[in-house]
């Protein structure tokens, strides 16, 4: 895999920024989670398209609404995000849900359970 340009690393975290802030103030769509937030963005280095990995908080049903409702909503967004960056091209955004924060949680309980075990086990063996 290619690493990341300077610029490419800019670009990226200036789109996010946008991104965040256009989610948070300008989307009215009922089907979007207010619980919503971007967690990464990849811009290709030609600047024509973006990923937008997008973290919901709730469960599986809110997360597929939240999606369907920024893919309608993506006209909108391409416009106030060409109006608060200044690019030669505003990308075509494609966005992903991203369950990583959902799946380190789950992992943390598990861990956490197992520790719990060890540590009864443990004190078991002590007395």
């Amino acid at each position: 895999m290619r690493k990341n340009s300077i610029k490419n690393t800019r670009v990226n975290a200036e789109v996010q920024r946008e991104l965040s802030n256009i989610l948070r103030g300008g989307i009215k769509d009922p089907r979007v989670s207010p619980m919503t937030s971007v967690v990464a963005v990849e811009v290709a280095p030609d600047l024509k398209t973006c990923k937008a990995y997008i973290s919901v908080l709730g469960d599986e049903k809110a997360q597929q609404d939240t999606i369907k409702g920024l893919q309608s909503a993506e006209g909108f967004i391409r416009r106030e995000l060409a109006r608060t960056i200044n690019m030669r091209n505003t990308p075509e955004i494609k966005f992903i849900v991203d369950q990583s924060i959902e799946y380190g949680v789950n992992i943390s309980k598990k861990i956490d359970e197992v520790t719990k075990d060890l540590k009864d086990e443990a004190g078991d063996i002590d007395e």
